[in-house]
């Protein structure tokens, strides 16, 4: 299993948390299944921007992203060098601390066509 700090968020982990994930999981999976409900509008399609993230440690162990969550991400809210989508970041043998930002742009949630 493989450690990950996640860093406090106001609305989906007020307290911070430390979870433990298998390697081959995805980072999206992983937070869902240890209670943390980050966003995925798009049902982990890679078709949104909703469950991005900034890794802030145990990035450069990470497979490099691939060409279309590059061109989503640079839709993100907040976008940093690190920010990958959680959806298609598969969790390895490196721990990872992330970061949910605070704001996220899902355009069925607000309302917009």
């Amino acid at each position: 299993m493989t450690r990950i700090i996640v860093l406090p968020h106001l609305e989906l982990c007020p307290q911070g948390a430390v979870i433990d994930a298998p390697p081959g999981r995805s980072l999206c999976d992983a937070l869902l299944e240890n209670g943390i409900e980050i966003e995925h509008a798009c049902e982990k399609s890679c078709a949104c921007t909703t469950c991005h993230v900034v890794v802030r440690e145990g990035f450069g162990a990470l497979a490099p992203a691939e060409e279309d969550e590059e061109d989503l991400l640079d839709k993100a809210w907040g976008l940093e060098p690190t920010s990958r989508l959680s959806c298609q970041t598969v969790v390895g043998e490196v721990p990872l601390t992330v970061e949910i930002p605070k704001y996220t742009i899902n355009q069925a949630k607000e309302g917009k066509r």
